[in-house]
């Protein structure tokens, strides 16, 4: 098997309004997701054994990326031989940039090209069998998602910006940031996100960042609940000039943003000036499509 290589970008939500549990517990969302270039490297070739091999240091348990490699076996019923995905970890882990997703996402892509099976339809509901984040991040551009993430749709590239990412030294569980927004009861109805989910691919066509009144995430408050240092990281971000600090999906990575030609250096800038206080504080910026195309080492 020829060796392939992609990149697994990590993602902010730029907005993300969350709506109430549906009966089976899941929450429709409405997100504007812009892949980043703080992102993972994956490498595909032979295992060294009669078995699929995920090899990824510091992430205990089971990789979403090996379930990944699993399922697309058995949806497409491919029995090729043993095959090995490495992962080099840059994305923080449980830290709503939806690293393990990536992850997820950049192992179907490189077992797909490898193989020339799974149709995009395909690769689709796989993907969204095996969690909400991980559809967006298939062909990794910025999107508008929708639904319990079933809902992808392109949106193209946005003029440059600068990002700046500063993870957190805490933790925190997606799904008890979720019980702790249903217990704030904080869910929107149908109708408010069916209005959001109009209001923000025009937006976002129209500039590098949308209004301030579309640049909020919901699981903010039940974030810093959890968590109060994100509310530190909050100032420091803030203090450090950026136009809008958020956190980052479910948190506890905040980030923020700096818009326009020199915004890309004025997040450098900032992210040196936060180390002494965040050591993992880096400056980043927005990727499209062809930054996470499988090729060969």
């Amino acid at each position: 098997m020829t060796r392939l290589r992609c990149l697994a970008p990590g993602k902010v939500n730029l907005c993300l309004f969350v709506g109430r549990p549906r009966a089976g517990g899941y929450h429709p969302l409405v997100s504007l997701v812009q892949p980043v270039s703080l992102a993972d490297e994956l490498e595909l070739g032979p295992a060294g054994g009669d078995r699929d091999e995920v090899i990824c240091p510091g992430v205990e348990g089971e990789n979403l990326a090996a379930r990944a490699l699993a399922a697309f076996r058995a949806a497409t019923g491919w029995d090729g031989p043993p095959v090995r995905i490495a992962i080099g970890k840059r994305v923080p882990v449980a830290a709503g940039m939806g690293g393990g997703s990536a992850d997820a996402a950049a192992a179907l892509r490189l077992v797909a090209a490898a193989t020339g099976l799974g149709e995009a339809a395909e690769l689709q509901r796989i993907a969204l069998a095996l969690g909400a984040d991980v559809p967006s991040q298939l062909a990794p551009e910025r999107c508008l998602m929708t639904g319990i993430g079933e809902g992808v749709r392109p949106l193209g590239d946005p003029s440059p910006f600068g990002l700046l990412v500063v993870p957190s030294a805490h933790a925190l569980s997606t799904p008890e940031v979720y019980a702790e927004f249903d217990r704030l009861a904080l869910g929107r109805d149908h109708d408010e996100l069916d209005r959001l989910s109009g209001q923000v691919p025009g937006a976002a066509r129209d500039s590098s960042l949308l209004a301030e009144r579309l640049l909020h995430n919901d699981l903010e408050a039940p974030a810093r609940s959890l968590c109060p240092p994100i509310g530190d990281a909050l100032a420091d971000v803030r203090a450090s000039g950026a136009v809008r600090a958020m956190v980052s999906g479910s948190g506890p990575t905040v980030f923020g943003l700096f818009g326009g030609a020199e915004g890309v250096s004025h997040a450098h800038a900032a992210a040196a000036a936060l180390r002494p206080r965040h050591p993992h504080a880096v400056a980043a910026g927005p990727v499209g499509r062809a930054f996470a195309e499988p090729a060969a080492p």
